[in-house]
């Protein structure tokens, strides 16, 4: 007979992982590791709080992405590391989220035209058998170049970059909107912070390196 607990049978078990997440790009993204994983998208509010900064809002939802994933477990499968991420651009006070339209898409990139834009990216790694939060904030700062019309019509043309926060995909064509960037990580920009996220994956007793 087994008397095993539930916590004490998880962590007999191999460790998983999942991306808390339904991004294309964080997808690509992990699959450079080679580690194999699952795919759980969270279904939460990302509207952000009254009076909440740009990065508190990234840290927030971060986190409760994950958090999402892991109620969504069965007690055998507790021996799980999620990943969540978020990230917002901020200008001044001004947070600029996915515009979802051409529309909205033309107006952003008019609006960052010529201007200094912060992508705060931020990643959770949730541990869900000790149910811990392990997180990190990666800052990129990014110099949009004068931009006319025509150049944003014809980006968003060859490359409709409606679900990227600031409209602009800098692993693609959207670099070509850009005059400079600066930041502890070039797949920050993208969504989920590679450098930082092997940093936790390590600590957590998961290296990508020897597994």
């Amino acid at each position: 007979m087994n008397t095993a607990t539930p916590a004490e049978t998880a962590k007999s078990t191999p460790r998983r992982l999942i991306l808390g997440s339904s991004s294309a790009y964080r997808r690509a993204l992990l699959e450079r590791l080679g580690l194999p994983f699952s795919i759980i998208s969270p279904d939460i509010d990302e509207t952000p709080l009254a009076n909440e900064l740009p990065a508190a809002t990234a840290r927030r939802l971060a986190r409760e992405k994950a958090k999402a994933v892991a109620k969504q477990l069965p007690a055998d499968q507790k021996n799980t590391l999620i990943i969540g991420s978020d990230q917002v651009a901020v200008v001044g006070n001004q947070v600029y989220g996915k515009p979802g339209n051409h529309q909205k898409a033309v107006a952003q990139l008019q609006s960052l035209s010529g201007k200094t834009v912060v992508f705060e990216t931020a990643l959770c790694l949730y541990d869900a058998l000790n149910e811990q939060a392990h997180e990190e904030l990666v800052s990129t700062e990014v110099e949009f170049r004068e931009l006319s019309l025509a150049e944003i019509e014809s980006y968003l043309k060859r490359e409709p970059a409606y679900d990227c926060a600031g409209s602009a995909k800098s692993e693609a064509l959207g670099i070509a909107l850009l005059d400079r960037l600066s930041g502890n990580d070039p797949t920050a920009l993208v969504g989920l912070p590679l450098i930082a996220l092997c940093r936790l994956l390590r600590h957590a007793g998961l290296n990508p390196l020897t597994v």
